[in-house]
């Protein structure tokens, strides 16, 4: 992983230009189309597989004129009786029942309605139901029956909206983000001492939050994408973009202040830091991906957008930012003498602060594990009397339409008719008879329930084949007592089922929340268990501990149960709530699991950093403790950054944030704020001391079977002692002290230098021949010491010398090689002006690669046998047959060819045939084509090096036994 981060950090560098312009055309292409397209933000609750969800797809078949969403006209009088409007009131009801998408508004005074007349008689509800559930096919109509309203809510009359559409469920970002985002530019500026350096994980996060902003556009058009989706994938997107981008930049510039050259320095960064990043940003991600597992869409939604958010804010810190630290060059380098090139050149003479800090843990870690967890257990407490609800017009600040609808309702009606249910019959079975008679006596089933103040008349549809009653409860729809109104309605599904035929169902806004929240409730505990699992498996293969991991998913529960218990104090019970213009009341339904995830994924984030850095400091030779204070020292300014930008960036959201918004910001704030400072800076490295050496125990057959993911860069540090050496050894072959093979049991190869040109001959048993024909052609990484073959250092640069090197067992045919005759197989590969890949190919060009074999048989000093195109290779000399082999094998133009004698090295014409062979290569390929010969140790070289002539011939011996050749 570290040495791909690498590649890419240093592609990013030297490709800058190519970089930036494919990341602006994406974030100005995915905005545009998001933006053409005009994919709207809306709201659904949608729950499948619940009774009232089922209840509301049936409603939509059966009843579809009260299937769409609904609104409530709330009028109440100013100069004490409603009866002298009434005329007022019915007018204004018509003109809103005229409106397009309007298919209902059922006038106060109708017999059908139910509970819309209070017993005072000072107010009135107007029920208005509408053809479709789409909000943004509202719009037109929604504002025209505000405006209906307020023209009647004059002379004596007070008119408030009521209902899911005139909630103040729009979200945007307004100055205070902007205050959020100018803290964040504050730390960083101070973190770098540059204000260059702290511009550069700006610019690095706003592109990425840009582009997720632009894919949830485009997305929105296809799938219902909630208002909060946007807004909490740019609080995550935010955060983790400038955090991410602040590791890299901080080992960067490191770097540049102890002397290393901007380039490799920025792929360094990349390379090690970046591991880092990139696990913990997957962290993040299977935390957020966790929520589909829930089975809320809306909620799977919101998960997948924000996971989407941190992999661009990833994606952006592993190539958009080595492209802008590319174009500033030297100019990231710390001035020698500044306070940034003292510290981190270790220049300072006292002890950073970072350094005093967990020594003081270390030395007494006891105390701060019971302090800690004393502290955040003592938070945690609210959050045993936590309720949750979903959105309501009670949650709306004073002076909004919703909540003064909701305030005259509970005045007139009770706090119940808030919150009206439906009771759905399915009749089919009823008798016609009595049918009448029969829903009259389920009515009064339905109003005997404790917690019923008023049911409607069972009204059957046109067809005949179903029925609602409309239930008003006593209790407001976040009430608990309206729970059990709802377990009592459902249990008379079994006796009117038994004595009516009837099957019947609850369903309504107040059934739906109720659902949801019970679904949430149930998932929470089966969510937490997959997500940090998960979590566990991935720490445990980066850190090759048991305890590590198991330290940081159980310290992790404080951190989020503190939370909960702050997020109760201030908006539940309303503790300091006016600050930040609080209403008082139940914590949404979606807060807890949604603030599980992401305050896990992101408490994984400074986990892997503050620990890496120890377990680096470990895997160096520092003993347990030594460990802690070093990796804690190098990375603790750094995390103190990062946690207080994401701090800043989430509390931002606060104070004009609407409901939904507001309440998870301020949960991740302090979420964030009680990990990093408390659980992850102060209770981790004490219990780290308590554990010795003990935390980074892994059993032997664990850690066999776990990959390596060098989140160190171990791996990369080697590559770059390797590529050194390479540097340094500029030859087409170079080999110091290689081992191949089996490394319980390796061939070992004398050292080498082969120029480009030169010819190695490499003696052994066939076997080990092969082995070092798949070493040298990358296809089999050597077990030690050092190895070049055309500037690429192995093992490390593989893969770039696959289409560089072909091989050949001159010795040896294939069967499929025996039925083709030389014509056949020139054929596939023979071009005008020589040999080289082509599909198909005229007759006149394979005549012309037969005429170069021809020329090169006699250059070899062999007589030429005059091939044909028909003649089929197995009746070919050897020499004649090597060289047709050679002729199709240099078709793919190597720089390197592999030429292995095969059986006919043991024969007592190997060193001519050899002479023969590399005479032809040189007839065929192209100028400066390296070969290697494979041979017998009993091969003649002097023989051979007299009939190569002044080619440049080196040779070694392959010694060892070839366990599994």
């Amino acid at each position: 992983m570290a040495l791909l981060l690498y590649r890419i950090g240093l592609f990013s560098y030297r490709h800058r230009w190519q970089v930036l312009v494919a990341w602006i055309v994406v974030f100005a292409g995915l905005l545009a189309a998001g933006l053409g397209l005009g994919g709207t933000m809306k709201e659904s609750f949608a729950i499948p597989g619940t009774e009232s969800q089922r209840a509301l797809d049936r409603l939509e078949q059966v009843f579809p004129e009260v299937a769409g969403a609904s609104a409530q006209v709330v009028i109440e009088t100013t100069d004490g009786k409603i009866e002298p409007h009434k005329e007022r009131i019915q007018t204004a009801v018509k003109e809103i029942a005229g409106q397009p998408h309007v298919i209902q508004a059922l006038d106060p005074w109708s017999e059908y309605a139910t509970n819309t007349l209070a017993d005072d008689g000072e107010a009135v509800i107007v029920q208005v139901q509408f053809t479709t559930n789409v909000t943004s096919e509202l719009t037109a109509d929604v504002e025209a029956i505000r405006e209906i309203g307020t023209n009647l809510g004059t002379d004596g009359l007070r008119v408030a909206f009521g209902g899911q559409l005139y909630q103040n469920l729009e979200y945007g970002l307004t100055v205070t983000e902007l205050i959020g985002v100018a803290f964040a530019a504050i730390v960083l500026i101070v973190a770098f001492g540059s204000v260059l350096a702290a511009g550069m994980p700006l610019i690095s996060a706003i592109v990425a939050v840009g582009t997720t902003m632009g894919a949830i556009l485009v997305v929105a058009k296809f799938v219902t994408v909630s208002s909060a989706t946007p807004l909490l994938a740019v609080m995550i997107g935010l955060a983790v973009g400038i955090d991410y981008a602040l590791f890299i930049l901080s080992r960067h510039r490191q770097q540049l202040a102890r002397g290393a050259e901007p380039a490799e320095s920025t792929a360094t960064a990349v390379g090690t830091s970046g591991s880092a990043v990139v696990f913990a940003g997957a962290t993040v991600m299977v935390a957020l991906l966790g929520l589909v597992i829930v089975g809320i869409p809306f909620l799977s939604v919101m998960g997948i957008a924000a996971a989407a958010g941190v992999f661009a804010a990833l994606a952006a810190s592993i190539t958009l930012l080595p492209a802008l630290l590319g174009f500033a060059g030297e100019r990231m380098r710390p001035k020698e003498g500044s306070r940034a090139w003292r510290r981190d050149t270790g220049a300072n003479a006292k002890p950073s602060m970072g350094r005093r800090w967990v020594r003081l843990v270390l030395k007494a870690p006891i105390v701060f594990i019971l302090l800690v967890i004393a502290g955040l257990g003592a938070l945690a407490i609210p959050a045993l009397h936590m309720q949750t609800s979903l959105p309501s017009g009670k949650g709306e600040a004073v002076g909004y339409t919703a909540r003064d609808a909701y305030d005259i309702v509970t005045n007139h009606f009770g706090e119940g008719a808030n919150g009206p249910m439906l009771v759905m019959l399915d009749i089919t079975q009823m008798s016609n008879d009595t049918l009448m008679d029969d829903l009259a006596a389920i009515r009064d089933r339905v109003a005997a329930v404790p917690g019923v103040a008023h049911t409607g008349q069972a009204l059957p549809n046109p067809t005949v084949d179903s029925a609602i009653i409309q239930v008003i409860p006593t209790t407001g729809p976040d009430d608990p007592a309206t729970f059990n109104t709802v377990v009592g309605l459902r249990d008379l599904a079994a006796g009117i089922q038994d004595d009516y035929h009837a099957v019947s169902s609850v369903t309504g806004a107040t059934a739906v929340q109720i659902d949801i929240t019970n679904r949430l409730n149930g998932a929470l505990l089966p969510f937490a268990a997959v997500v940090v699992g998960l979590s566990f498996v991935l720490l445990t293969m980066v850190f090759r501990s048991l305890l590590v991991p198991l330290k940081a998913a159980l310290s992790f529960l404080l951190s989020a149960f503190a939370a909960f218990g702050v997020v109760v104090l201030v908006f539940q019970d309303g503790i300091f709530g006016e600050i930040f213009g609080i209403v008082p009341g139940p914590i949404i339904a979606f807060l807890p699991v949604l603030l599980l995830a992401i305050v896990f994924g992101l408490a994984m984030d400074y986990e892997v950093f503050l620990v890496s850095g120890m377990r680096e400091a470990h895997v160096h030779g520092h003993r347990a403790r030594e460990a802690i204070e070093e990796g804690f020292t190098n990375a603790a300014r750094v995390v103190t950054a990062a946690a207080l930008i994401m701090f800043f960036v989430f509390i931002a959201f606060v104070p004009e944030g609407a409901g939904v918004i507001k309440v998870i910001a301020f949960g991740l704030a302090a979420g964030i704020f009680f990990d990093a400072f408390l659980v992850r800076m102060t209770l981790v490295p004490a219990l780290m001391a308590l554990f010795g050496e003990k935390a980074w125990a892994l059993p032997r057959w664990l850690d066999r079977m776990l990959p390596d993911l060098d989140i160190e860069g171990e791996g990369l540090r080697e590559y770059q002692a390797q590529a050194a050496w390479a540097r340094e050894h500029p030859a087409a072959i170079a080999f110091e002290s290689l081992r191949i093979g089996d490394e319980a049991h390796p061939i070992t190869a004398a050292d080498v230098d082969v120029p480009a040109g030169g010819v190695l001959v490499a003696r052994g048993t066939a076997p080990t021949r092969r082995l070092l024909s798949a070493t040298l052609a990358g296809r089999l990484d050597p077990v030690g010491g050092r190895a070049q073959v055309l500037g690429r250092s192995l093992p490390g640069d593989a893969p770039g010398l696959v289409t560089r090197v072909a091989s050949v067992d001159l010795g040896n045919l294939d069967d499929r090689s025996r039925e083709l005759t030389l014509g056949q197989l020139l054929g596939r590969h023979a071009a005008y002006g020589g040999l080289t890949m082509r599909t198909e190919v005229p007759a006149s060009a394979t005549a012309e690669a037969i005429e170069l074999l021809n020329e090169a048989l006699t250059e070899a000093g062999h007589p030429s046998p005059n091939l044909r195109a028909d003649t089929y290779l197995d009746a070919l000399d050897p020499v004649s047959r090597a060289v047709a082999l050679i002729g199709i094998t240099v078709a793919e133009r190597p720089e390197l060819l592999i030429l292995d004698l095969g059986v006919l090295a043991h024969s007592a014409e190997a060193p001519r045939l050899g002479s023969a062979v590399v005479r032809a290569a040189e007839r065929l390929a192209d100028p400066g084509t390296t070969v290697v010969l494979g041979a017998s140790s009993q091969f003649d070289l002097d023989a051979f090096a007299r009939g190569v002539g002044d080619r440049n011939v080196a040779s070694l011996t392959l010694t060892g036994k070839e366990s599994r050749a």
